[in-house]
């Protein structure tokens, strides 16, 4: 269950991470924790990793920003770090940065008898992920798919 003040942590990140040039990804208030921990993940805007410099720029900025707010007023601990690569693509952000990359492709309903497909990732619109397999390009429709991860294996 999200915790209540994780919206209002959210209002006061995002700007200070645009600023940044990183966005939120997530954040969480670990209550069961002594003092309570506020983890907060960040993903720089650019098309490049997130590193510990832009996690300890975040953590100062973001740190600032609440101390003049009386959101929490007993003491916790901030951590401000990165989610790292999510074997999950769901944004459009993803599907361009991991254009080219192997993808397995879960659908709700067969497509060509096959319900799961894995080749290399052309591009997502909003009819359909195209995927290439061994050079032939196979376009499958965006209302069948549930899951688009990043692969390991070889298309069939």
């Amino acid at each position: 269950m999200v915790h209540p003040l994780i919206p209002q942590v959210l209002e006061l990140a995002a700007p200070v991470a645009e600023e940044l040039g990183l966005e939120v990804v997530e954040a969480v208030f670990q209550t069961n924790q002594s003092p309570p921990v506020l983890r907060i993940n960040v993903r720089s805007l650019e098309n490049e990793d997130t590193g510990l410099s832009d996690c300890e720029k975040m953590s100062q900025a973001f740190e600032a920003v609440l101390d003049t707010t009386d959101l929490i007023p007993d003491a916790y601990v901030l951590e401000v770090s990165s989610p790292g690569v999510s074997a999950a693509l769901e944004t459009d952000r993803d599907f361009v940065v991991f254009k080219g990359f192997m993808v397995e492709v879960n659908l709700s309903a067969p497509h060509k008898d096959k319900r799961q497909w894995v080749g290399q990732l052309v591009r997502r619109d909003d009819a359909a992920v195209v995927l290439s397999q061994k050079g032939k390009t196979v376009t499958l429709p965006r209302e069948l798919v549930t899951t688009v991860q990043l692969s390991d294996q070889s298309p069939d």
